[in-house]
């Protein structure tokens, strides 16, 4: 589609857009920045799966993690094992089901994300200079809107396995790192 029939056209528009966005926002060197800024180091993966947790009131059990993140559970297995290492997290009894276990961030693994959402937050600050406020509260709005439709979509066309799980609350998409 030429630029002409993009500008006509708001959904393609926005394609492009989210497009070069999401492009930006990761890249490695994008990453590495971000974690330089932070003072940390930390998987692009691993952030995720620290955010997927925080999202999730900082304790969930490996599938519904692996159903939020939309990845096979053993991959979310094996990040726990590396974060735990680090003491990122940890493996607690479920207390519902005796032989499940679930993981929790540590104090550590809070004060990583901390420092990676300030680290984050700064830049984007700096990207949304002269930008109303207002302006910014309706783009975030708009755009959750837009991930959760799409995380669902996701989950029941791509992901038909998933698709009798409850939807994962993902409101703290705007503070992804």
């Amino acid at each position: 589609m030429s630029d002409a029939a993009t500008a006509l056209d708001p959904t393609a528009a926005l394609e492009k857009t989210l497009a070069s966005l999401s492009y930006l926002l990761t890249r490695s060197q994008a990453h590495d920045w971000q974690v330089s800024q932070a003072g940390v180091t930390a998987r692009r993966s691993d952030v995720y799966l620290l955010l997927a947790l925080d999202m999730s009131d900082g304790v969930s059990r490996v599938g519904d993690l692996a159903t939020l993140l939309m990845v096979e559970p053993s991959h979310v297995t094996r990040q726990i094992d590396r974060l735990q290492s680090q003491q990122l997290v940890e493996r607690t009894p479920d207390p519902l089901d005796g032989r499940a276990r679930r993981v929790a961030i540590t104090a550590d693994g809070a004060a990583l994300l901390a420092r990676l959402r300030g680290a984050n937050r700064a830049g984007l600050r700096g990207a949304l200079h002269g930008v109303a406020e207002a302006d910014i509260a309706t783009t975030v709005a708009v755009l959750q809107r837009l991930v959760d439709r799409y995380a669902r979509q996701m989950r029941t066309r791509v992901l038909p396995e998933l698709a009798g799980t409850e939807d994962a609350d993902l409101s703290g998409a705007q503070d992804t790192v």
